[in-house]
């Protein structure tokens, strides 16, 4: 008897359950582009060295053109169609929109599931390779452009929009900051 190469899964992306059968060795870029049309992760050098297909997976990233469906089941997964609220976009977004952090755009998803992580590590305190303290002590390291490009650097961008994308990161990074010491309520109320 040779053993079955595929399963239904049950993929949790962006907060919906998505039950599908799948080939074992079927990727999660795969699984999200040609059998779920989730077509906003690209799919870029499909060897995990661009960094377009970045999605978080439990909060944190990974390129999806590494990691294999199977493997993701049971997975918090988060892709670019899930980080607006509704109609509100979140810092990250805007913050791309409003410096011009994209140019052809082809990149923009996985750049943004990247500055998500980003921010969210550095908020936590992890250093870089660029960080020059890493001491428990020392606190968490000021975000500046040597730490970002370095935090993200992961992701690239053939049109070149480094220096726009870091100015995006870091914007983003202060109103994330200025709307947690607001409190829970303050995204509420700038939305309404």
């Amino acid at each position: 008897m040779t053993p079955s190469t595929s399963s239904a899964i049950t993929l949790n992306i962006n907060g919906e359950k998505h039950t599908l059968p799948v080939d074992h060795r079927t990727t999660l870029l795969d699984a999200l582009r040609e059998r779920l049309d989730l077509t906003g992760t690209k799919k870029g050098c499909d060897q995990g060295q661009c960094g377009a297909c970045t999605v978080l997976i439990d909060g944190r990233r990974a390129v999806s053109c590494l990691q294999l469906a199977v493997a993701a089941e049971g997975r918090e997964i988060t892709t670019i169609e899930g980080v607006a609220d509704g109609d509100r976009l979140h810092p990250v977004q805007q913050a791309f929109l409003d410096l011009d952090g994209y140019q052809c755009g082809y990149c923009t998803p996985g750049q943004i599931c990247s500055a998500l992580a980003v921010i969210e590590e550095h908020a936590a305190g992890w250093p870089s390779a660029v960080t020059a303290d890493v001491r428990p002590e020392a606190g968490v390291p000021q975000l500046t452009a040597e730490e970002i490009r370095e935090r993200m650097s992961g992701n690239l961008c053939r049109c070149g929009a480094y220096v726009s994308i870091v100015e995006a990161v870091a914007r983003a990074a202060q109103v994330q900051a200025a709307e947690a010491a607001q409190g829970p309520s303050a995204g509420t109320e700038a939305a309404a």
